[in-house]
């Protein structure tokens, strides 16, 4: 593997793992909120609210889903 071949997998590897972590169900639901945010935003509707409201829901998803494994763990 050349030098600028493994420079460029580290870095990939590091956006990854930044970005999707451990969870990348959390990755991809925020993903989704952005999309559907983007979506609105071209609308009428206003879309400043749906962001917040999408975290919120994955972080509600998330904690639901630890403590699930937690309880069985």
């Amino acid at each position: 593997m050349s030098r600028i071949t493994h420079a460029l997998a580290a870095f990939a590897a590091f956006w990854w793992d930044f970005i999707v972590g451990d969870d990348w169900k959390i990755a991809a639901g925020v993903i989704v909120a952005l999309v559907l945010t983007a979506a609105v935003a071209t609308s009428t509707v206003p879309a400043w609210w749906l962001l917040p409201v999408g975290v919120l829901g994955v972080l509600a998803a998330s904690l639901a889903a630890a403590l699930r494994h937690a309880r069985t763990g």
